[in-house]
């Protein structure tokens, strides 16, 4: 039996806290030692709540201690990259949500740091982790549609972030459509060769005001011929809208959207049930757990990890194309945004 994995956290906010729970209470595989954050009362109250022996401010008190063999990076998106080369540096393995930077360079530099240091790295991108949705990814490995030919990713939340996120989030397409960019190229098992992004502001003028968009559609052409579309909104009101579909040259499979129970009301007048899970981390639970899992797992058996850094990088050359494809009008190719 591998002994257990000893991690610490850095960042006690909501997902900080999601992870930190799991790690705790849902993995026997792990042990948290540590949890860091900016608000050191953020940091106590995550260790008072998942029993975690050290809470503080300084994050390099985690990367000092010799016990902690893993740590999983939950900080603002600015940090990540520093953090990785500093993980790296410490010898310690990494799990860090996505995304790694907005700043090809500042990627490039933390995924060398990972190679030269040799250590194992995972991306944050949990839904391949949903069962739904690996159960499509399964199907399609296996043959069981025939050759994919079209994708179609629906992907709708059922509300806008606040303001003051959107204005740091690096835009739509590179906080939100990047769990589906990662989505088709896990889907499809091939990369895309050029995006063609439309969009606008159909939700809240202030998000405009603010320099984004908050709908949008995308179609991506994939160098084994595939069509895809990817279809986005910031809001949904009946809930949290997740399904995807490949249709395939001997048939289709698609993920419909996760209810809170299967009870189906049929009467006189309609036939109607429960609105979907409104929430991601409702949603999306299953997922988180299983990701983390797997990170542990991975360090335990001195596996690679199934998300790495090339998962993180491409994600994002592909929020770039979109955005320069609306921006400009025209289908952009990934070569483009690779030559800057």
């Amino acid at each position: 039996m591998p002994s257990k994995v000893n991690v610490g956290i850095i960042g006690a906010g909501r997902i900080g806290k999601l992870h930190a729970e799991h790690l705790a209470h849902r993995i026997p595989q792990a042990r948290v030692l540590a949890v860091s954050d900016i608000v050191l009362n953020a940091a106590q109250q995550c260790a008072a709540t998942c029993n975690i022996p050290t809470a503080t401010q300084d994050h390099r008190v985690i990367m000092d201690n010799p016990d902690i063999e893993a740590v999983v990076i939950c900080s603002s998106t600015d940090t990540h990259a520093h953090l990785i080369e500093e993980a790296a540096a410490a010898g310690k393995h990494i799990f860090c949500e996505k995304p790694i930077d907005f700043d090809l360079a500042r990627i490039d530099r933390a995924l060398t740091a990972v190679d030269t240091a040799g250590v194992k790295l995972q991306i944050g991108f949990n839904r391949r982790f949903d069962p739904n949705f690996k159960r499509v990814h399964d199907m399609i490995q296996e043959g069981r549609i025939g050759e994919p030919q079209l994708l179609h990713i629906i992907s709708r939340d059922p509300s806008p972030p606040p303001i003051a996120y959107v204005k740091v989030s690096g835009g739509m397409f590179l906080d939100m459509t990047i769990h589906d960019f990662d989505m088709a190229r896990y889907l499809t098992g091939c990369e895309v060769q050029s995006i063609y992004a439309a969009g606008g502001v159909k939700v809240d003028p202030a998000i405009g005001e603010a320099g984004d968009i908050d709908t949008a559609i995308i179609t991506l052409h994939f160098d084994n011929g595939v069509l895809g579309t990817i279809d986005n909104s910031r809001q949904a009101v009946y809930g949290y809208d997740q399904r995807v579909e490949v249709f395939g040259s001997g048939g289709s499979v698609r993920a419909d959207n996760v209810y809170p129970n299967t009870a189906v009301v049929s009467n006189a007048q309609t036939v109607y049930r429960d609105l979907p899970l409104n929430f991601f981390m409702e949603r999306y639970i299953d997922s988180y757990i299983a990701e983390m899992v797997t990170f542990i797992e991975c360090v335990q058996r001195d596996q690679s990890p199934p998300v790495i850094g090339i998962d993180g990088r491409v994600p994002v050359v592909m929020g770039k194309a979109a955005q320069k494809s609306y921006q400009e009008g025209r289908p952009v190719a990934l070569c483009e945004i690779e030559k800057k």
